[in-house]
């Protein structure tokens, strides 16, 4: 005799449509666009909410302000620079190699348009809004800084180069790369550099930088 299948039980409510990080990422997409087309102070919470498909309700129970929001964006671009020169990858390469990913990753990252956009939207308004102009050097310049010096040091204890200070060494290297043609872009004198572009001028950076500092046989 062929038993009745009793029906599967659904769970009771409206079911979850979608992970509360893929709304996130939604979100963080979103606000990065309309802080780059908008500035900071035009940019409403409600345009974000719209532009990533989110109700206003679900955006500030995921991230309840403005100012934490342009946090997360700023941090969500360096988090990729960091994760492209993560140690365990860049520790397999030679001393050369190594400075070059790094370079490269760093000129893809700061040379890009909406870096170039957010760069500019800090500047012009840092007057009005400190914080914010405060939040993109802490958690975008300053970062960025540090994983270099650490890289650098690493390379000192390995014997490999010499210096004295190792957070002046990172800012130098950092200016020799994005100096010129950020400044360029800003000025709207020229368009952003394209990879080919990028890793030219890396490999050139790594090479001057590190005969300046590495270590001759006697």
């Amino acid at each position: 005799m062929l038993q009745n299948k009793l029906p599967e039980r659904r769970p009771r409510g409206r079911p979850q449509l979608r992970a509360d990080e893929d709304t996130r990422r939604m979100i963080i997409e979103a606000a990065g666009e309309e802080f780059r087309k908008n500035g900071y102070a035009r940019t409403c919470m409600c345009d974000v909410a719209s532009a990533a498909g989110v109700s206003t309700k679900t955006l500030y129970r995921l991230i309840p302000a403005k100012d934490e929001l342009f946090s997360i964006v700023v941090t969500d671009r360096i988090d990729r620079f960091l994760e492209a020169v993560d140690p365990v990858q860049v520790d397999a390469l030679t001393l050369d190699e190594a400075l070059e990913r790094i370079l490269i990753a760093y000129g893809t990252l700061t040379l890009s348009p909406e870096t170039i956009a957010v760069n500019r939207l800090a500047i012009a308004e840092s007057d009005r809004f400190p914080d914010i102009a405060a939040s993109f050097y802490e958690r975008a310049v300053m970062r960025v800084n540090a994983a270099m010096s650490n890289w650098l040091k690493v390379e000192r204890a390995r014997g490999l180069i010499e210096f004295e200070d190792p957070d002046m060494a990172a800012g130098m290297l950092r200016g020799m790369m994005l100096m010129e043609p950020q400044r360029a872009v800003m000025m709207g004198v020229r368009q952003p550099p394209d990879a080919d572009e990028i890793a030219t001028r890396a490999k050139a950076c790594a090479r001057m930088f590190l005969n300046g500092l590495r270590v001759r046989a006697a």
